[in-house]
């Protein structure tokens, strides 16, 4: 089992339609990951809508994910909180519960400097011995994680990659030269996960991952066998899903289509509403355009 490398799903979180936890659905998701041969499991990211979890929730969820993984794939947990306190104990019960890294997200809502942000990521990993990915996700947030303190934070031995959400290439690019060779950076945005390897990064945390799986991986073994045009044939394909995700609230559109694709993601998590009528049309012409490809297979789920 490795880790920091390769495609890893967001997991995303399946909810009943009264918005509880779907424990059985769960347990077929990560199976159908393993299947696709993901390379780790991504559990309470943003996509997995980790903001609307209990921590009882958040711990059933890692339970389940380390129960069902078997030791396969890396788990990976996310523990980030809006205080250090809350970040700290989180992160302790999940070493406990046997995962295999932690994510940590910035804090949000508060607009601390980069000292304050050093400051925080010291004391979670002081607290555990697992190795910790930064997360960097300031249009969420608020904050952004800059190259110089990843290169200070990249000093501290369980502190060992950052998933960047921010969506700037030229960012990636500064964090890979800031923090060197053994410092893993991941794609937290799908279009960039190519150019990301490229780079010099090591991955992708995938929130597309969820619906076409096996197309997100062909894009890493591609690039690792050297194929390139391959690779860059099946990261264009990612284009129309990439499209219609931005047409409505995280993670709706994701989880509209395990729905209409048979996976039983139902709905988020109120205050996300279900998709506006036009997201909710092109979803469909998507899906159909991805069933004709082979990447779904079935009949479609009345939307």
């Amino acid at each position: 089992m490795k880790l920091l490398q390769g495609v890893i799903p967001v997991l995303m979180t399946p909810f009943t339609e009264q918005e509880e936890l779907n424990e059985r659905v769960l347990r077929q998701y990560i199976s159908r990951y393993l299947n696709a041969g993901v390379h780790g499991l991504f559990c309470l990211g943003t996509n997995g809508e980790f903001f609307s979890l209990t921590q009882e929730e958040k711990i059933r969820i890692i339970e389940i994910a380390v129960q069902e993984a078997k030791g396969k794939v890396p788990i990976y947990a996310g523990t980030g909180g809006i205080t250090t306190r809350e970040a700290v104990q989180l992160s302790e019960k999940m070493e406990e519960l046997g995962a295999d890294a932690l994510s940590v997200i910035t804090p949000y809502f508060l607009p601390l400097s980069q000292a304050e942000l050093i400051g925080h990521y010291r004391s979670i990993a002081a607290s555990v011995s697992l190795p910790i990915v930064l997360y960097n996700f300031p249009a969420r947030t608020g904050l952004t994680i800059e190259p110089e303190t990843v290169a200070e934070l990249a000093k501290i031995p369980n502190i060992v990659a950052i998933k960047d959400s921010s969506g700037n290439f030229e960012l990636i690019e500064r964090y890979i030269a800031a923090a060197g060779p053994d410092f893993a950076v991941l794609a937290g945005s799908d279009a960039l996960l190519l150019k990301t390897l490229q780079a010099g990064g090591k991955g992708g945390v995938s929130g597309s991952a969820n619906v076409l799986p096996e197309l997100m991986v062909s894009i890493y073994t591609h690039w690792q066998n050297g194929n390139i045009e391959a690779a860059e044939a099946a990261q264009s394909l990612l284009q129309p899903l990439s499209q219609v995700y931005r047409m409505a609230t995280l993670p709706s559109v994701f989880k509209e289509a395990m729905n209409r694709m048979g996976l039983e993601a139902g709905p988020c998590r109120a205050p996300i509403g279900p998709l506006p009528a036009e997201a909710s049309d092109e979803l469909d012409r998507v899906l159909r355009h991805y069933r004709e490809l082979g990447y779904i297979q079935g009949e479609p789920n009345e939307s």
